[in-house]
């Protein structure tokens, strides 16, 4: 486990070496949750379909919990990228302490409510008998796996927003190579270990999160954020108001997506005789679709952070021209990516369907979507540039505005009263992204973003 003591100067150099430093080593971190999902999936489904459904669900309901661990580390990243580019360490160590404790505080906050709170929130999803047990056990485990997945979900923050990035990904490597083995070993058991059954899952990444704590701290402490250890532990109220400031419309940004995407499943749901072809053609589309979001995600977070260094360092041109490279350069190769699918989607499709209608859903569903990858990654990449500058206010705007006057809206017109089904819930998720991908960008060109003090 070796540190990278020297973090690459961001401010200088040349631009293209400073995007591939940023970006390479997050899209393996992305292709490591990637991997890590994949196989909680794939041992779920072993065990039988309905563990692979409580696994879902409590799955999403994990996701929701950690919206505001996610917020917290955008609005950590714009504040920290600020003061490292603007040469102002004290001040950034300082603040990644303060925004450590205060996302423990949270993590601690959120877990007495969800322990006492566990069979109202379960109700949710209507399970019953042995399956609601397994839905309680899930949670109860994820529950207190909280804090150490707030601290490690913040100290990657902390090592992205000085961009020490191969920390990041030695990290959440270990993090998830952890987490694999024990999917495995405590599910199945080895030699005379029995194994937990599908209990092994949700504790397999309570100690992968756990042991991953460990080890970002010890990987703090062979940095140049070691002295986040020695200060004082405390939290001041105007650093708790920057983040929060940041960090709402980062939050509403995520809530609104997992909003929009139960939505259109209840639309998919309207439609009578075909509703459960449409619904698993969805899924397996968005299954399909996350290859390609790896590299556009990596690309946000490296963008987010380039932009927030620039900006401290004085130097926002500089800042607007590495944000149009990433970005188009992005679209560019997601467009190489998107071609392949979109000829071969009943091939690719096949892969994960044999039953036929599902498979013809699914290849239609690809190849609308597909049209619009190009101006998902523009608009998601630009978004990171937008958030790391401490615009989230805009990113948000543009995101937010296009569910609720384009993609809901549109979705249920096509699908229901004008009688196109699936196929108008597809071309309305496809026009949406269009909208947003310009909204993004003419948000961006605009340049408000250079004249934001997080």
């Amino acid at each position: 486990m070796k540190p990278q003591t020297v973090p690459a100067d961001l401010t200088t150099g040349n631009t293209w070496k400073n995007i591939w430093h940023m970006s390479w080593p997050m899209l393996l971190v992305m292709f490591f949750n990637f991997l890590v999902g994949l196989t909680e999936i794939y041992v779920a489904g072993l065990l039988g379909p309905e563990i692979q459904a409580v696994a879902g669900f409590v799955g999403q309901l994990y996701f929701f919990i950690i919206i505001i661990a996610n917020a917290i580390s955008i609005g950590t990243v714009a504040i920290l990228s600020r003061a490292v580019g603007s040469g102002r360490l004290d001040d950034a160590v300082s603040s990644a302490r303060e925004a450590l404790i205060f996302g423990g505080v949270c993590a601690l906050l959120l877990t007495i409510p969800g322990f006492f709170l566990k069979d109202q929130i379960l109700s949710l999803a209507g399970f019953s008998g042995n399956i609601r047990e397994a839905a309680a056990d899930f949670f109860i485990i994820y529950v207190f796996a909280l804090a150490p997945s707030y601290m490690v979900i913040l100290s990657n923050a902390v090592f992205r927003a000085g961009g020490d990035v191969r920390l990041t990904m030695t990290a959440m490597f270990l993090v998830s190579l952890l987490n694999i083995v024990l999917d495995f070993l405590l599910v199945f058991g080895f030699l005379s270990f029995d194994g937990f059954g599908y209990r092994g899952i949700a504790l397999a990444a309570a100690i992968s999160m756990s042991a991953g704590t460990i080890i970002c701290f010890m990987l703090l402490r062979k940095s140049r954020w070691k002295e986040i250890f020695s200060g004082t532990w405390h939290v001041s109220s105007g650093l708790i108001k920057r983040i929060a400031v940041l960090s709402w419309p980062a939050a509403i940004i995520q809530i609104s997506w997992s909003a929009a995407n139960i939505i259109i499943y209840n639309i998919l749901s309207r439609l009578h005789d075909v509703s459960i072809t449409a619904m698993a053609a969805l899924t397996n589309g968005l299954r399909i679709e996350a290859i390609i979001y790896l590299p556009v995600f990596a690309l946000n977070m490296a963008a987010s952070v380039l932009a927030g260094q620039n900006l401290g360092a004085g130097a926002p041109e500089r800042a607007e021209r590495i944000g149009w490279k990433i970005s188009l350069s992005g679209a560019a190769v997601i467009t190489l990516m998107a071609v392949p699918v979109f000829i071969w989607a009943r091939e690719i499709s096949s892969l994960i369907t044999n039953d036929q209608s599902v498979l013809d859903e699914t290849v239609k569903y690809l190849r609308i979507t597909m049209l619009s990858e190009p101006f998902m990654a523009l608009g998601v990449i630009l978004a990171g540039s937008l958030t790391g500058a401490g615009d989230t206010r805009g990113a948000m705007f543009a995101i937010v505005s296009t569910h609720l006057i384009v993609r809901l809206p549109l979705a249920y017109i096509l699908a229901v009263p004008a009688g196109l089904g699936a196929t108008g819930v597809w071309i309305a998720m496809a026009m949406s992204i269009f909208f947003q991908g310009i909204g993004m960008t003419l948000r961006f060109r605009s340049g408000r973003w250079k004249k934001i003090t997080p």
